[in-house]
Formats: C-alpha cells, sequence, structure tokens
C-alpha cells in the first residue's frame, strides 16, 4: 500500500485480549485469570503488525522473546502487560542506537538501571521504539530513513523524542511504554498523540547511565499512558523499587483532591512568540474548568530570567558537540560521527561558536531553580501550553533541512516544556482539546519539585470532568471545547 492510498488516521484497537484496557485492567485481569499473559501478548504483537507499516514506531522487534513472558518476578503489579523500550536505553540482548545511524546495531550486554527499575513492574518488553537522533528533535524524524507518523493523522508528527512509544501507545498496540525527557520528550510526543505524559521531578527515578554524567542532570525517565490512573500506578511501583529519601514520599495518587489549589496561568512563552488561538483557547478553556471546581486561577509572568531561551539552547549545543566528541566512549567504539544528521551538526556548530559562553550558562541554569522555587513558592501548580503551537506536519521540522530554519522553527514550538528540566520540576502533559483535522491539542501543568501528588491529583480531576478523545472511541464525536482550526 502507497503512503497515498493510506487513511488519514489508523489504530490497532479491537476485540482480543487488549480490547481498550488500561495497562490497570489488563494486569488486573491477568491476575484474575480472566485472560493469560500469552494472549495478552499475542495480540499486543498482532496489532503492532497490523499499523507499524504506517506509523513507524518500532527500531527493533523481540517478539519471539516476548511469547515467552517477562523475564521479572510474577509478583510485579503489571506482569503481563505488553510494552516497549524507548532505543536510548539498554535492554539486554537488543541492540541500543539511539536513533542514529551512526551507532552500529550491536546488542547490548546489559540492562539500564532505569529499564531494571521499569521492567521490575513484570511488563513483557517487545522491543525498542523510535527516537530522533539522540532525541535531539522535537519530531521523530530520521535523515534518509521514514519517519514516525502520528496515528490521529498519518500526515502529521508523533513528536518527540518519546515519538516511537506515543504513536505506539495511542494506537492501542501497548497501553503504556518507555519515554524519557530531556526539554520535553515526554509531555511533547504525549500532547501530540493525546496521552499523559509526566515528567517526574528530578531524583524521583533511578538515574540512567547518561544523566549521570551532565553538568546539569536535566534528564529523567518515565512513561506514556492512556489514562492518569496508569501514570499513577507506574510510579507507586517505581517507588518499591527505588525510593529516593530527599523527595517526599509519592505513594499510589488514586483520585483528585477536594482541597482548593491556587493556580498560576501562563499563556505565552518567555522567548517572544506568541501561543497560537487553538492551543491558547484549549488552555484557557482548562483553566475555566479548573476555577469551575473551586480552584484559584491567576495570571502570572514566567517564572524564569529572561536568558534562559538561549542559555537552554547552548546547553542543548553542548550536548550534540559532546556526542560528536564522545561517541566512542559514550555510546559504542564504533561511533563514526561523520553518519550524525543535520540537526546534530548545527547543533554542535553552534555551541563551538559560542563555548566561551558556557561557564556563564551553567551558573544561570543552576540557579534557574532557586528562581523557580521562589516563584511558585505561593502557587501548587502552574497551568501553560506543552507548545508553542498544535502539531506541525511530517517534514516541518526534517532535520535534514537548513540548520538555521530548523533551530528557528524548533524555538518557537519547544518554548514551554524546557524550563521543568532544568529547574528540576516536575509537569504532566494532559489531552484536553483537539484541532479540526482530529490532531490532540494538550495542557502543561507544572508544580513544586517533588510535587508529582498535586499534579496527579489536579489530573485526575480533568480527566473526570472532561474525558479526554481516544482513538479507540469514535473519533467524529463531539468534544469540549469545541475543535478550534490549527494555525
Amino acid at each position: 500500500m502507497t503512503m497515498r492510498e493510506q487513511p488519514d488516521t489508523i489504530h490497532a484497537f479491537q476485540d482480543d485480549a487488549l480490547g481498550d484496557h488500561d495497562a490497570t485492567a489488563i494486569a488486573d485481569l491477568i491476575r484474575r485469570g480472566e485472560i493469560s499473559t500469552a494472549e495478552v501478548t499475542s495480540a499486543a504483537i498482532a496489532r503492532a503488525r497490523q499499523v507499524e507499516p504506517f506509523i513507524q514506531g518500532i527500531v527493533f522487534e523481540a517478539f519471539e522473546k516476548a511469547a515467552k513472558g517477562p523475564v521479572r518476578s510474577v509478583d510485579g503489579f503489571f506482569h503481563g502487560v505488553p510494552t516497549f523500550i524507548k532505543d536510548n536505553m539498554d535492554v539486554i540482548g537488543m541492540p541500543t542506537r539511539h536513533g542514529s545511524a551512526a551507532v552500529p546495531p550491536e546488542a547490548a550486554t546489559t540492562t539500564g538501571a532505569f529499564a531494571e527499575q521499569m521492567l521490575a513492574q513484570g511488563y513483557v518488553c517487545l522491543g525498542k521504539s523510535a527516537l530522533p537522533e539522540f532525541g535531539f528533535n522535537a519530531s521523530t524524524e530520521h535523515a534518509g530513513a521514514p519517519p514516525s507518523r502520528n496515528p490521529w493523522n498519518l500526515a502529521y508528527s508523533t513528536g518527540a523524542s518519546s515519538g516511537g512509544s506515543a504513536a505506539l501507545v495511542a494506537a492501542g498496540v501497548v497501553p503504556l511504554a518507555h519515554a524519557n525527557d530531556g526539554g520535553g520528550s515526554i509531555r511533547i510526543p504525549a500532547a501530540c498523540c493525546g496521552l499523559v505524559g509526566l515528567k517526574p521531578s528530578r531524583g524521583r527515578l533511578v538515574d540512567n547511565e547518561a544523566a549521570k554524567a551532565l553538568p546539569i542532570n536535566i534528564v529523567c525517565d518515565g512513561v506514556v499512558t492512556r489514562s492518569v490512573r496508569d501514570t499513577a500506578r507506574f510510579y507507586a511501583e517505581a517507588e518499591k523499587h527505588f525510593r529516593n529519601r530527599k523527595l517526599p514520599e509519592l505513594g499510589l495518587v488514586e483520585g483528585a483532591s477536594s482541597r482548593p489549589m491556587t493556580i498560576g496561568l501562563v499563556l505565552d512563552s518567555i522567548n517572544g512568540h506568541p501561543t497560537d488561538p487553538a492551543t491558547r483557547e484549549t488552555v484557557e478553556h482548562t483553566a475555566r474548568l479548573l476555577e469551575g471546581m473551586g480552584h484559584r486561577i491567576v495570571p502570572m509572568d514566567v517564572p524564569i530570567a529572561s536568558t534562559f531561551p538561549d542559555d537552554f539552547a547552548r546547553y542543548w549545543g553542548m550536548l550534540a558537540f559532546g556526542v560528536k566528541a564522545n561517541g566512542r566512549k559514550l555510546m559504542h567504539p564504533g561511533f563514526d560521527k561523520s553518519r550524525v544528521d543535520g540537526l546534530t551538526q548545527g547543533l554542535d556548530r553552534l555551541f563551538r561558536k559560542q563555548f566561551y559562553k558556557l561557564p556563564a550558562t551553567l551558573w544561570r541554569l543552576h540557579r534557574s531553580a532557586q528562581d523557580y522555587a521562589a516563584a511558585v513558592e505561593d502557587y501548587d501548580a502552574i497551568l501553560t501550553p506543552v507548545l508553542g503551537h498544535t502539531t506541525p506536519e511530517i517534514g516541518y521540522l526534517n532535520p535534514e533541512q537548513d540548520f538555521d530554519q530548523l533551530f528557528e522553527r524548533l524555538t518557537r514550538y519547544v518554548s514551554f516544556t524546557p524550563l521543568a528540566n532544568t529547574t528540576g520540576a516536575p509537569a504532566i502533559a494532559l489531552p484536553m482539546g483537539q484541532t479540526l483535522n482530529n490532531l490532540p491539542i494538550a495542557v502543561h501543568l507544572m508544580g513544586r519539585h517533588g510535587g508529582e501528588r498535586t499534579l496527579l491529583e489536579l489530573a485526575y480531576a480533568l480527566e473526570e470532568a472532561r474525558p479526554w478523545p481516544s482513538l479507540a472511541r469514535s473519533i467524529t464525536r463531539s468534544v469540549t471545547p469545541p475543535p478550534v482550526a490549527a494555525v
């Protein structure tokens, strides 16, 4: 089937062992013996084969191994639930290529620390999900390879960098998948694909190997899901494996809180680009919903210094420089820096021109955590857009276009999420609207450091007040707010 013949929207939801259940429901059905792990795994593999030619979310299949069942204890809450691990995390026996042709496809000999924490919950890993090269882009597109496509509308991006995971969860292949976030890479694909994406507080989960080496740890691991309770349960189970005593205990959050909260409202980013009308309308509608629940909504300025966008861009460039310079040590002895894509090359050049500014940049980025903590002291959460505008078409963020044009597009698009990475604050993306061309629009809630419970309580309340669209249900039904045109 050619791309021209492909449907605009695709999903794999059907009357099989997975149905339209979330991960919590599937785990419960397995525990009660109503369905078996083998049936669930078989259904997920069949679904993957059905939609993968369209969405291109998988970079390595481990279907034969997965059919043998989970490799962890049957005591894990999510025993038997199928999932995918993003292809920048080692899983023994599977290659880790970081979305790049520069990294050879050699099987890992160990499993990464976070993958251990996640798989201890009992999941069946079906393979590796796609990401853009080294997670640098905000769309899962590659040089000389097919892009991952959004199951809501195949002409559009899945977001990034956890775009493959988001596409697979939204399309119904699995109910939950691994994601990680160094500038929005959990929240952006969740927003594009109509999912729940929580970036945890710095230190909430075990650090992955790459994060430990950074001068400022901006990377957090997590998951993308279709329900708030799956996200809440994932973090509760992860806490049983590792508990950071420096953070408030999270435990299992099971519903909304009745206490009134003070929520700051930010509609435009600090980079000077106004939010597009469709996204703005969705955020304003969400603010009105929260106000109707008894919460106090207070417009506020972006709680960060005006230098932040340039500082984060410079840090972003430093990461690309580090990958090119140290790829053989960091990733694989056979790393070939001549094969990195245009975005990585451009970010590397950007940093080389400005490397002398790095000490002051690091000082200000470190300082951002204190500035943010002071700014939100009187707020329970901050409501913002996830992104500066609605989801772009495939090609808009192609990594091989002119770097200056791509960089300008990225800074307009990814204008809210990086703040939580540098400050270490938790933040969650929730699907609260929909465009006329059938794409989700999400809102973003940020909290105080260690404040995931508050974000999950607000997420439960919003999920109950306005259940979000799902590809498992009719995609033509009316939504609130009404669909608005993408700009």
